[in-house]
């Protein structure tokens, strides 16, 4: 193995999360905001080059891979990558985050190739609501994969971005989702992150105010941090029900110290913080007949050792701007 990643913190990078394309079938305003236009086909790392950046990353100390988008169900063939990448890469735990409206046909295949985790976005369990918030009547469709990715046996996560205003009201109908299911039902802070998204502070549905209102809700237990499947979301089991409660809170409470991620773009750009815009333009190194991946591996190591501090960056961000321009669809969240 080759030397581990470890920037001058003393944070190891060992999660990489590789978005294959910056389209999506919704429109999410606070996730796609100004973002008309999309990176064109040529710009988009090839799922062959995908799979040589994995087997690199893994050289270098990266346990785990995450698949976003945009919407990562969009892309031709992107269940058989996905599949592909678990062959070739069995002990690396791969998963996806999906807004789960056309995954009906690939949870099976996914499961028997072993995929085991899913995230899905659901951000509102009103079917009015979402289609408020997404531009599309796909709630009942959502609701029924989340079932079907239970039935085979998966680890369903539901990730809502927290809105004031938006989603607020809905948490006893959340804590009645997890309660009544196997899930881990997330909150995450809604972030500065991108353009006319219609970030503000009083727009932020803040952790600290969900988890005492639903404590008023349920009987809620603190899960230990041994628990490296959550992340740096604090989880709470709900007394007498199935699932959990988890917070992510990115805005109030940073988790920067332990940050362990690495961000690869669709068009094959290095983030090394999802709170800067600084990027490391690495396909064009990787098509470069004299550079390719050796050129790249020195490029992600210069780049991981100098990855900052985000919580730095909010702390410098102009009031009531985002702390940074790119719309999370092109980022990977």
């Amino acid at each position: 193995m080759h030397k581990l990643l470890e920037d001058k913190h003393g944070r190891k990078a060992s999660y990489m999360r590789v978005s294959v394309t910056d389209r999506c079938n919704l429109q999410c305003t606070y996730c796609a905001g100004e973002g008309k236009e999309f990176i064109p086909h040529p710009d988009i790392l090839r799922y062959e080059e995908i799979l040589e950046f994995m087997g690199m990353a893994v050289d270098m100390g990266v346990e785990k891979v995450r698949f976003t988008g945009g919407e990562p169900f969009v892309r031709k063939g992107f269940a058989d990558f996905m599949i592909a990448a678990a062959e070739q890469f069995p002990d690396v735990d791969l998963c996806v985050t999906t807004n789960a409206t056309l995954i009906k046909d690939y949870v099976a295949p996914l499961a028997a190739a072993g995929i085991r985790r899913v995230n899905i976005s659901l951000d509102t369990m009103n079917p009015e609501r979402f289609e408020e918030v997404t531009k599309r009547d796909l709630f009942h469709e959502v609701r029924a994969n989340i079932d079907r990715c239970l039935e085979a046996g998966m680890k369903v996560k539901v990730n809502a971005v927290a809105m004031r205003g938006v989603n607020d009201n809905e948490l006893p109908a959340f804590v009645d989702f997890a309660r009544n299911n196997p899930v881990d039902m997330r909150f995450i802070e809604f972030m500065p992150v991108g353009l006319e998204t219609g970030w503000a502070d009083k727009a932020v549905w803040k952790a600290d105010d969900i988890l005492a209102e639903a404590g008023k809700l349920a009987s809620l237990k603190a899960v230990e941090n041994g628990d490296k499947q959550h992340g740096p979301a604090r989880m709470f089991e709900i007394e007498g029900g199935q699932g959990r409660i988890g917070l992510i809170s990115p805005y109030t409470n940073h988790f920067c110290a332990t940050c362990n991620r690495l961000r690869l773009t669709s068009d094959g750009n290095l983030r090394t913080c999802l709170f800067s815009d600084k990027v490391y333009r690495l396909r064009p190194v990787l098509r470069h007949p004299q550079l390719g991946l050796k050129q790249v591996e020195k490029i992600i190591r210069s780049a991981s050792r100098h990855k900052p501090i985000g919580h730095d960056l909010l702390e410098r961000m102009p009031a009531g701007q985002g702390v940074c321009r790119t719309r999370m669809a092109s980022i990977g969240g």
